[in-house]
């Protein structure tokens, strides 16, 4: 199907930008916005860059989609949540059998699936979409997620390959991410994946700043040689990191010295999918550590008063020291083991990750091929993260792409990385404890290793307090490693 022209409902950064990247192949966007003035600057920026055809404003949804051919192509840009019930029930009326609709926000699947099914008896299709890259990737080419009905994504597939990121190799990085509301999901998912990586590359900072005494430009410049070369190449989270170190502002001073410690999106509502990431987690018992530590910090950060509060009860009781390095050989060996430290939190986190939706695909039955997911990934996307890449598209190209056991803990290639990296996980965890660094992500990532293979668990006592008061059963030793369901064993501790 050839797109000649396509409607878009929100154009603030996000979908503003999305609309001129598909002007600029020639579609003819037709815009609406809350905003009149967000469409009008809209308009104005197209002219501006000579884009053609420019976008047309349209006020209300009869007159939208009039301006479409059929069957009509209707992207979303919309905040999470409600919103995007107004708009589908606001189009309804003006919709046929064989429109589609695509939306591009980062919506709760759940919302996705509920809706599919209520497009479903009037024939019209609705694609839930990942877009990941930030509102620069949606202006020069994202990385595109689309989960839902195959005939309809067959239909966009052409064009989502044409507006989508490329690798290095020149391939798109778009692909059918499954049915249903598959393509939520896994950008869900990727963005649990995203803060597990930002948490670890935001300690390691921390941890040369505070505690190495390293000034910005220093750290820059290690930022920059992590993602020339090794395990850390061209990760996007590391290259932008470089270029936050040494940015100035007018006045010459680092623009990163006026940022106050907070993040607030998943306080005020802007941002959901950290905190149904580590739901889900929860919700299909996959054990995501790096990932939820991260989003811990994030929610405890956003009240800086309240951290305040906490300091001044406690006396600055736990203060933070310097490390003291006797020589340059030292403090590269110190910033050495931050590196294999740093690695190793993030390919836990794309561990992790995938196993949560590993388990989601099966109960859905999605149909993901994670060999696709693996190409999503290799570029315009906040992940990116050349060497785990190349590392996953070796073990999900064959036939492992649909295997029924996906669990990457059980890949040679995955912990042979991890085993490498651990002697420098220790050792950083080590020297955090010492200096009393934050270093949530990192140190939760030494103990997910620790735990996943050790057949020596705290849990046996457990078990057995478990027994002792409430009669939870338990299975015993040499029976075999029995399944994940109540035991069959019951022990009379005390009489009641």
């Amino acid at each position: 199907m050839e797109l000649r022209n396509a409607a878009m409902i929100g154009c603030g950064s996000m979908g503003g930008g999305m609309a001129l990247l598909f002007a600029e192949q020639g579609v003819q966007m037709s815009c609406q916005d809350p905003s009149a003035a967000a469409v009008e600057a809209l308009m104005a920026s197209a002219r501006e860059q000579n884009i053609s055809p420019v976008p047309t404003k349209h006020e209300d949804y009869e007159d939208l989609c009039a301006s479409l051919d059929s069957p009509k192509v209707i992207f979303f840009s919309l905040p999470h949540g409600t919103v995007g019930d107004g708009v589908v029930e606001g189009l309804q009326p003006y919709l046929s059998k064989g429109d589609i609709i695509v939306d591009c926000s980062n919506e709760n699947w759940n919302n996705t699936q509920r809706r599919q099914g209520k497009l479903v008896s009037q024939g019209v299709y609705y694609i839930g979409m990942g877009v990941s890259g930030g509102y620069q990737a949606a202006r020069r080419g994202p990385s595109l997620c689309p989960g839902g009905e195959e005939k309809a994504l067959d239909l966009l597939m052409p064009f989502f390959e044409k507006v989508a990121a490329k690798d290095a190799r020149g391939r798109p990085c778009v692909g059918k991410a499954g049915q249903g509301g598959a393509g939520h999901y896994i950008k869900m998912i990727h963005n649990g994946i995203e803060h597990g990586m930002m948490s670890a590359i935001s300690e390691a900072w921390s941890f040369m700043n505070t505690h190495m005494d390293m000034k910005y430009d220093e750290i820059g410049e290690v930022f920059e040689r992590w993602s020339s070369e090794g395990e850390l190449k061209n990760m996007f989270l590391v290259k932008t990191g470089a270029e936050i170190c040494e940015r100035k502002n007018e006045g010459g001073s680092h623009v990163l010295g006026e940022v106050q410690d907070k993040v607030v999106q998943d306080i005020d509502g802007t941002e959901g999918t950290g905190i149904w990431s580590n739901v889900e987690a929860t919700h299909q018992h996959v054990p995501a550590p790096t990932l939820s530590t991260a989003h811990y910090l994030r929610v405890v950060s956003a009240d800086r008063g309240q951290r305040e509060h906490v300091k001044s009860t406690f006396h600055g009781s736990f203060p933070t020291s310097k490390i003291q390095m006797k020589d340059d050989a030292e403090k590269a060996a110190l910033i050495e083991d931050l590196r294999w430290a740093v690695y190793s939190a993030c390919l836990a986190s794309y561990v992790q990750g995938l196993s949560i939706i590993d388990v989601a695909d099966r109960q859905n039955r999605w149909q993901v091929d994670y060999s696709i997911i693996t190409q999503i990934w290799r570029n315009g996307c906040i992940i990116r993260a050349d060497h785990i890449a190349d590392l996953l598209e070796s073990i999900f190209r064959g036939p492992h792409g649909r295997d029924s056991d996906r669990n990457l803990l059980y890949e040679p290639a995955v912990a042979e990385e991890l085993k490498r990296s651990f002697p420098s996980l220790r050792r950083m965890v080590l020297r955090g404890v010492e200096s009393n660094a934050v270093i949530p992500s990192i140190s939760a990532t030494l103990e997910y290793l620790k735990y996943s293979g050790n057949l020596q668990l705290p849990t046996q006592f457990y078990e057995a307090e478990l027994d002792y008061f409430g009669k939870h059963m338990y299975d015993k030793k040499g029976e075999g490693p029995g399944k994940p369901e109540t035991g069959s064993h019951h022990f009379e501790w005390k009489k009641a």
